[in-house]
């Protein structure tokens, strides 16, 4: 439940519109509700500005389903992450009000409406190569379910930076910048001494050998002498659509 549902709820019961008893059904599950295996913190995003979120790769089909079904009782969103095809096509017989990327393996449903005035601006994601899209369609598909503005450029990597700096202008106009990169993860230092935006790095774990599963481009973000520029854990496009989300967020 975020303030704007619980503003309308408290508005309702104030112009008589609805009962107390309706109000307090309605808030039953407020602020926690425990369901089998977990308990579902619906209060989260009225607190922190982020709804609760689901890990699904070490959750079962059955346990994706409840929860889900538990948000979307709430009002939702409902994001889930690291969800295998399989597992995913279960839960989708279940709740039908989900949808499903493979590319991203984001289970996503009741997103919220894309409302301007309630950002500073647009989140762009820039992936440094075609290998990258997968984490940065987690970010991008995550802040499309949160309402966030946002937009998306890829396969635009060091290694041709032609074909970065043919797009400055959209670089410019971004709010905060998600760059989500492997190999060497030079990208996200480049791109963060073209923009005043805060930049958030992704290094990702594609490359060779001594890319060390995205351990050097986590190492060359962290030592980038770039100023604005963070970085989040390898391969968590999800944790850089949240920050984005918060430093955007109004």
């Amino acid at each position: 439940m975020n303030t704007n549902q619980l503003t309308a709820l408290l508005t309702d019961l104030q112009d008589g519109t609805s009962s107390i008893g309706e109000t307090l059904s309605q808030l039953r599950n407020f602020p926690a509700e425990n369901v089998t295996d977990g308990c579902i913190d619906h209060q989260r995003e009225l607190r922190t500005g982020m709804p609760e979120a689901i890990y699904g790769a070490s959750k079962s089909a059955e346990q994706i389903i409840t929860i889900a079904k538990s948000l979307l009782a709430g009002g939702g969103p409902v994001i889930a992450t690291r969800v295998s095809q399989d597992k995913a096509a279960i839960v989708l017989d279940s709740v039908y009000q989900l949808e499903y990327d493979s590319k991203a393996q984001l289970l996503m449903g009741q997103a919220r409406k894309c409302s301007l005035k309630n950002y500073y601006g647009k989140v762009l994601i820039i992936a440094a190569g075609t290998s990258d899209i997968p984490v940065a369609e987690e970010a991008h598909l995550t802040l499309k379910t949160l309402g966030c503005p946002v937009q998306t450029l890829y396969d635009v990597g060091v290694a041709g930076l032609h074909r970065l700096l043919a797009h400055q202008h959209t670089i410019q106009g971004a709010h905060v910048i998600i760059v989500v990169a492997g190999m060497e993860g030079a990208l996200a230092s480049v791109v963060s001494g073209l923009t005043q935006a805060p930049v958030v790095g992704v290094p990702t774990s594609i490359g060779y050998g001594a890319s060390f599963g995205g351990i050097s481009a986590l190492l060359a973000m962290l030592n980038s002498c770039a100023p604005g520029l963070a970085v989040v854990n390898i391969d968590n496009g999800f944790g850089a659509a949240c920050m984005a989300h918060a430093i955007n967020r109004r």
